[in-house]
């Protein structure tokens, strides 16, 4: 079933494992949104989910750990980019593990990928609606900073959405969404620490065309935790229903562990049953 309902899935590399589960359920139980904005690994996520592929997105993510082409130093020291981008975005969905194009043409909601046009500092909502194309939207909104390549989109230069709009909730509620289905990957009670110092000054050299990446990296963590002060006072008046993870996770941001990852997917899917009917009863009022 389409709910008219906004579906807002952040991203956190492969902490998006536990996305992976949550939508997996809902595609066991047919429930689909109207609009999707997915930040990130929630935009890789969200393609698989919109094509109705179950269980590819986990696929993707631990299937290819071992392929030092895929994800780690080999890659980023030869491409410029910690996720490779021809076997993330060509190799995998054209011939290893084949995307469904046509059923996710047969969506008929809208989607989007979130990206931070790293000129203007600015997040931009990039229609997904021919994925032959629209991949390159995907790989914008996870391209992170410093292990990536900047991506060029129609003449502007993107990078990771988490940067400038992590939990994109605003956008979904601008656009018309009184309800909305929150997705994230960080732990209950979670709040974002300041980048470290030097981590801010290697941004600031590699982005120096670029000042507005220093910026948005050094104001992160408040923007951040401002959202989920947000996102906590629309969850008590009913407006949003947010499914996390209970704990924090053992996984990093980069995990090589197939375990560890097989249990955080397994973590979001149990979580998406315990929810189950309070969802329905929120999507149904």
């Amino acid at each position: 079933m389409l709910y008219q309902a906004g579906l807002v899935l952040e991203g956190g590399a492969m902490k998006g494992v536990y996305t992976a589960g949550v939508l997996d359920f809902f595609l066991d139980k047919e429930i689909g949104f109207s609009s999707c904005y997915g930040v990130s690994a929630g935009a890789c996520n969200l393609c698989s989910f919109l094509s109705k592929q179950r269980k590819r997105a986990y696929r993707v993510t631990v299937d290819y750990l071992d392929n030092k082409r895929y994800c780690g130093p080999y890659s980023l020291l030869t491409t410029g980019d910690l996720f490779g981008a021809d076997v993330c975005y060509d190799l995998i969905p054209n011939y290893l593990d084949p995307y469904d194009y046509e059923a996710f043409n047969r969506y008929e909601g809208d989607a989007y990928a979130v990206a931070t046009n790293i000129e203007t500092g600015e997040p931009e909502y990039l229609p997904l609606k021919d994925m032959n194309k629209d991949i390159v939207a995907v790989r914008a909104s996870s391209s992170m900073p410093l292990v990536s390549r900047n991506v060029g989109i129609a003449g502007k230069w993107y990078l990771d959405g988490g940067i400038s709009d992590s939990v994109p909730i605003a956008k979904s509620i601008k656009d018309g969404n009184k309800k909305n289905v929150v997705v994230l990957t960080k732990e209950s009670g979670f709040r974002r620490e300041p980048v470290s110092a030097s981590q801010l000054a290697l941004i600031q050299a590699r982005y120096i065309r670029y000042p507005q990446v220093y910026r948005l990296m050094k104001e992160r963590h408040t923007s951040y935790n401002a959202m989920l002060d947000e996102l906590d006072r629309q969850v008590e008046d009913g407006s949003a229903f947010v499914i996390r993870p209970k704990k924090k996770s053992a996984v990093h941001r980069i995990e090589k562990d197939r375990k560890k990852l097989e249990a955080l997917y397994e973590e979001g899917y149990r979580e998406a049953e315990e929810r189950y009917m309070d969802l329905l009863e929120y999507l149904a009022e």
